[in-house]
């Protein structure tokens, strides 16, 4: 059966190419938004991105099309109903993966960041996925990965900051994450994702509490280290932090008042609150930036 348009985005999953943001990182902290050959090599890495997100996608859907028929909400999606062959779907997972590692060979520096995504994918998909806290530092892996691809993929020197408010920042989505679908599967977890057996909410909810801690900590020490305060020549970015603090309570906010979908993106895009709590810290960002 070939898939319809409507099945095909829906595997596809555009929704969750804003994750793929976490590649324009470099050009904005790196002030390589004036330099054109640069914002090309972001753009070109972002699309790349795109369709190996969405080409791994469709690959998670084929290897749990059976546990995603136990799933509340996973078992209406094209495989796992029955709207999409296995076949039709892998030939659309391969042409998403072959387009995007080739736009990464052609038009980044470092494609091998590109390959690493895939290969941590597989392994995920296979086995990783399954071992309890890993699974959560291989989501996490998938954005440090995705940082990579926008700073030495495009010939920016990622920041030690920011890859270490990435990796706590991803942590923290990651253990809500598997936290809310604890809440979703209310005790049916076994028979979706074997891993959940393993986690508790009261273990999650203290991962979540360390994962915040530590990000709002890491992002305040950058906002007033010596080194970007001399890098963005500003004192401000201290200001920016009331917008990170109010999103990650609005988040946890969400997740325990409202439960979660399970989804990050989704969540995040969904409540008014936490879109202007990301565009509020964004556009300062930019602002003392360009303006300091």
């Amino acid at each position: 059966m070939t898939p319809t348009l409507k099945d095909a985005l829906r595997l596809l999953r555009p929704l969750q190419w804003s994750k793929n943001g976490f590649v324009l990182l470099g050009v904005i902290f790196g002030h390589a938004w004036a330099d054109p050959p640069t914002l090309a090599a972001a753009g070109w890495a972002f699309v790349a991105f795109c369709l190996l997100a969405s080409g791994v996608y469709v690959m998670n859907d084929i290897f749990d099309r059976a546990r995603d028929r136990e799933h509340p909400v996973k078992r209406h999606r094209p495989i796992a109903s029955g709207r999409v062959r296995v076949g039709a779907a892998g030939a659309l997972s391969a042409a998403c993966l072959a387009g995007g590692l080739g736009i990464a060979l052609v038009t980044t520096e470092v494609p091998a960041v590109f390959v690493g995504y895939v290969l941590l994918n597989v392994a995920y998909s296979l086995g990783l996925k399954h071992v309890v806290i890993l699974d959560v530092f291989c989501i996490a892996g998938g954005f440090m990965l995705r940082i990579l691809a926008g700073t030495l993929g495009i010939g920016i020197a990622p920041s030690h900051w920011l890859m270490l408010c990435g990796l706590l920042v991803t942590l923290f989505l990651g253990f809500a994450k598997r936290r809310a679908e604890l809440n979703l599967l209310a005790g049916d977890s076994r028979n979706h994702r074997q891993v959940l057996e393993q986690y508790s909410k009261t273990l999650l909810d203290q991962m979540i509490t360390v994962a915040a801690t530590g990000t709002v900590v890491a992002y305040c020490l950058y906002t007033v280290s010596p080194d970007t305060v001399a890098m963005h020549g500003t004192p401000h970015l201290i200001y920016t932090v009331p917008f990170v603090l109010y999103g990650l309570f609005r988040y946890l906010f969400v997740l325990h008042r409202r439960g979660g979908g399970g989804d990050p993106a989704a969540d995040l895009l969904r409540d008014g609150h936490l879109v202007g709590a990301m565009l509020g810290w964004g556009a300062s960002v930019m602002l003392l930036l360009m303006w300091p």
